[in-house]
């Protein structure tokens, strides 16, 4: 399936590859994102999919060709490292995005497709004692609720909107299992038959999960039940049903052994993906889109870019090799991405 994937970095801006990875451009000059600025997060709008936002150390930043040229979006986050941007599931037009290191964590909210934004009231640390500065790592909607959504902090815990981002409660508190504030990742998965709705928890080194809505959470560390591994990077939905999930796992950051897990039972077992190429450090980010779930990428904190054509239970490197990634997408437009000039001595 014809499309364009984006691969965000830190230090060559965001690689496009328009002919399924055979080739890759940079972004050319004048660009809001430079070429060798700094991406942390990448989103495409699920019901426009020219549509695409980014989040830079420059700010928050918006494609409207498939990620072939950006424009940085006026806002509370210009100058500022976005780290986490999401589109509600529920309601495209909602997106949230978060702020980090080195800039303050603070969360923000667009309600118009990610063309205006207002900073929101929520009080987050300055400082904190593993990295210093927090930043806001994972942003999650519902997706039957427009209401609800979560985000997590890296480090400064895991909260929760009811009403579409006008308050926010703190997850973790000190009556909740979850005893690690920060926090890598954050699922929601519908309702499934008789299944209720699960919301999935990962802290760096411990996954938790609850079915009743928060009331009781399940957790266990993740050295227990991944080979060994604690560095518990990021979960993946692979399908709208919440039926496949899959989980990123490392021994460290940049970590010298990762590894790829899938479930099929929303997360109660977990097996190890087929990696045909040992990656080079822990993988990072995964990316995808609903016009074809079977294809899934993935990068690594190295630069090693994985892809995936059935739902993430085999994996392939492919060839080109990139500094530290920090995020993926696939989107189904075709940008109109062309060469640059080369310079020939």
């Amino acid at each position: 399936m014809k499309g364009t994937i984006l691969v965000g970095t830190a230090g060559q801006g965001i690689l496009r590859s328009v002919d399924d990875g055979a080739s890759w451009h940079r972004l050319g000059l004048k660009e809001a994102i430079e070429f060798d600025g700094v991406v942390r997060a990448i989103a495409v709008d699920p019901a426009h999919p020219e549509r695409v936002l980014a989040g830079a150390d420059a700010g928050l930043c918006l494609s409207e060709d498939g990620g072939a040229h950006f424009r940085r979006v006026e806002s509370p986050m210009n100058g500022l490292t976005v780290w986490a941007i999401a589109f509600h599931p529920a309601n495209p037009k909602l997106v949230f995005a978060g702020t980090g290191a080195p800039s303050r964590a603070r969360m923000y909210r667009s309600q118009d497709g990610g063309e205006t934004w207002q900073a929101l009231g929520v009080e987050l640390p300055e400082f904190c004692q593993g990295v210093n500065r927090p930043r806001i790592l994972t942003i999650a909607g519902h997706p039957d609720k427009a209401e609800e959504a979560w985000f997590g902090v890296e480090e400064g815990g895991a909260w929760r909107t009811a009403d579409a981002g006008e308050h926010w409660t703190r997850v973790d508190t000190p009556e909740c299992p979850i005893n690690n504030s920060d926090i890598h990742a954050i699922a929601v998965l519908p309702a499934l038959g008789e299944q209720a709705v699960k919301h999935v928890v990962l802290t760096v080194n411990s996954v938790y999960d609850t079915s009743d809505d928060g009331k009781t959470w399940q957790g266990k560390a993740s050295k227990e039940r991944f080979d060994g591994m604690y560095y518990t990077r990021t979960v993946h939905v692979v399908d709208a049903a919440g039926s496949t999930l899959l989980l990123a796992i490392g021994d460290g950051t940049p970590g010298t052994r990762t590894q790829i897990y899938r479930s099929t039972d929303r997360g109660v077992n977990w097996t190890p993906a087929l990696l045909h190429t040992r990656p080079n450090s822990t993988v990072w980010a995964f990316g995808s889109h609903a016009a074809d779930p079977q294809l899934i990428f993935a990068g690594t904190k190295y630069g090693d870019l994985l892809r995936s054509m059935d739902g993430g239970a085999s994996w392939f490197k492919d060839w080109r090799e990139f500094s530290e990634i920090t995020a993926v997408a696939w989107t189904p437009f075709v940008a109109p991405v062309k060469a640059h000039p080369q310079s020939i001595n």
